[in-house]
């Protein structure tokens, strides 16, 4: 059997569930595209002589029984959703890269000692419902229903509805496997240091904690052309102040720490007053808790010393407060002797700085993630890319990493 061909075939095909033209996907969750993606699924396992297990919410797996450890699972995946008009490999690259990998182990070694598994985790992205990680958070029994009970998506259909209609619903027990040795997550990386740094393979040491806040500032608003600039409690002005002085923090710090001002409204946002109030985001990330912390900290004093030279109320919301979720040590050691022997020094030791699945997974079994590159660093869009050759050989290090593993 040949990876890349094997890959080539079912990423075309899955491509088309959901797919638009000239390409790209929207396959949200619990919508008629997802129920074919996941049938198609439970075809491919049973084609391939695995053995199907679904859950009550939509979760997939196709198991290769171990012949010494039966007990003992390695399991591989991602989520089978995506976000609206998105690419073909976030999240379904995860999936058939584990896949084609075990169908390679199954036909090169046959049976292995322990049992693998190819999970299909039934959502992550959130972008149909107000919800996010649903597949991974039923597999640990994470989840609360009521949090679900009410939501609808944009066209008014409930949460509830759209998963009765596909044949889910909530799950009775709240029984958590405790046969999971380790968990593996292929993933494209979304951002550009291994197109930049030139190397075909990541090895994730962990996910990054998030800091998310809600600031809102307020001023005077007063007539642009009769206000002298001394008298001015002019909020743009002090948000600008904060920005430049958080970045040139963030920067003195350096990797990997970021920063992010994404949204700003400024009241009320007309050429001729002075904008009396506003309100911006800011998200801040590391991988390190401690250092989280202490930029928080910074944060929240740089905001306050501004606010207060300028005469300003501020109120600092800090909805988000993610710690860190670190990889587990000997998978990663299990990865970067993989990556060793199919891409050399082709491969970077790093953190990833967006959520993913394993996140959720590494808090509770041993857990490891693999990058591969994204061409232009670019996600969550239809010109998401990857250079066959590194999805090739992504799928090479990850089928060794479970061979190590399982066999």
């Amino acid at each position: 059997m040949e990876i890349r061909s094997t890959f080539e075939r079912l990423d075309k095909k899955f491509t088309g569930f959901g797919g638009l033209e000239p390409k790209g996907i929207t396959r949200l969750l619990y919508s008629p595209e997802w129920r074919e993606a996941v049938q198609a699924l439970i075809g491919e396992f049973e084609d391939n002589g695995f053995e199907v297990k679904k859950d009550s919410i939509g979760n997939i797996t196709g198991r290769i029984e171990g012949s010494e450890k039966p007990n003992e699972t390695i399991m591989a995946g991602s989520h089978i959703d995506t976000v609206a008009r998105g690419g073909h490999l976030d999240g379904q690259y995860g999936i058939l890269a584990a896949l084609t990998a075990a169908i390679y182990l199954k036909e090169k070694y046959g049976q292995p000692k322990r049992s693998i598994e190819v999970l299909s985790l039934a959502e992550e992205e959130g972008s149909r419902f107000p919800y996010t990680f649903w597949g991974s958070k039923n597999f640990f029994n994470l989840q609360d229903n009521k949090d679900v009970q009410d939501i609808v998506d944009a066209d008014g259909v409930k949460f509830v509805d759209a998963m009765r209609e596909s044949g889910f619903d909530f799950r009775s027990d709240d029984k958590v496997r405790d046969d999971i040795k380790a968990f593996l997550e292929i993933h494209i990386e979304q951002g550009q240091v291994l197109e930049l740094e030139k190397k075909q393979i990541g090895v994730v040491t962990g996910i990054v904690g998030q800091k998310r806040y809600t600031i809102n500032l307020k001023g005077q608003a007063n007539h642009a052309g009769t206000t002298p600039m001394g008298y001015r409690k002019d909020t743009v002005v002090a948000f600008s102040e904060i920005v430049q002085n958080l970045v040139g923090k963030a920067k003195e710090i350096g990797d990997p720490l970021v920063l992010t001002f994404g949204h700003v409204t400024p009241v009320p946002n007309t050429v001729n007053v002075v904008p009396g109030e506003v309100e911006f985001s800011i998200d801040t990330r590391h991988i390190d808790q401690e250092e989280l912390n202490k930029f928080g900290e910074t944060v929240e004093t740089t905001i306050k010393e501004v606010a207060e030279k300028y005469g300003m109320e501020v109120d600092i919301n800090l909805w988000m407060d993610e710690s860190p979720s670190l990889m587990d040590d000997e998978i990663i050691k299990t990865i970067e002797e993989s990556a060793k022997e199919f891409a050399g020094d082709s491969y970077k030791v790093m953190p990833s700085g967006a959520g993913h699945d394993a996140q959720i997974f590494a808090e509770f079994v041993p857990t490891g993630m693999i990058f591969v590159p994204s061409i232009g660093g670019i996600s969550h869009n239809i010109e998401e890319e990857t250079d066959m050759d590194d999805l090739v050989r992504g799928i090479e290090v990850l089928a060794q990493t479970m061979y190590k593993l399982a066999y």
